[in-house]
């Protein structure tokens, strides 16, 4: 049970800090896309794939004050910070993760904003469909996010450089 949560610690600390929890749901989705052991299970949701279990392990890790989350004010609404702690440090000393190659993709993807994180991770949720039919889903379900075709071949283009630095 602690070896799933010791990997989203991993990868928050690997990140170095990851602002957004959307942005963070988009990270730990797209590095299991490519093949990154993640455990949590994802379904597809108003901002793109979500997962609930990732959010309880995050709100646990918080709990046991292994993560630091900070909550600011930024308009009309509310944006977390995510670090890890000294505690999460300890623990994850005690705790080794072996996912070589995951820090090199997290922190490209951690410096991608979140509009762009919703349409790769939405691409890669229905990646078992054509080409095609995944650019007519996109445009249903996404439309109010009105992607274009040149950011819809761009999340491509992400999705292949991305999978040239993961796990083969």
């Amino acid at each position: 049970m602690l070896k799933d949560h010791a990997k989203i610690i991993h990868a928050i600390a690997l990140s170095g800090e990851v602002i957004g929890r959307k942005k963070l749901q988009k990270m730990i989705y797209i590095a299991k896309k490519m093949d990154f052991p993640f455990q949590e299970r994802f379904q597809f949701h108003f901002y793109g794939p979500y997962s609930e279990e990732l959010t309880l392990r995050v709100e646990e890790l918080c709990n046991m004050g292994f993560l630091n989350e900070v909550k600011e004010k930024k308009g009309g609404y509310y944006q977390y910070r995510y670090t890890l702690t000294e505690a999460g440090q300890e623990f994850l000393g005690m705790n080794a993760i072996e996912m070589p190659r995951l820090g090199d993709c997290l922190t490209d993807i951690n410096t991608q904003n979140a509009r762009f994180l919703e349409l790769v991770s939405t691409v890669l949720y229905f990646d078992n469909l054509p080409d095609d039919e995944v650019r007519e889903k996109i445009q249903t379900v996404k439309k109010s996010q009105k992607y274009t075709d040149e950011e819809i071949d761009a999340a491509y283009e992400y999705i292949e450089s991305l999978k040239g630095r993961a796990v083969q």
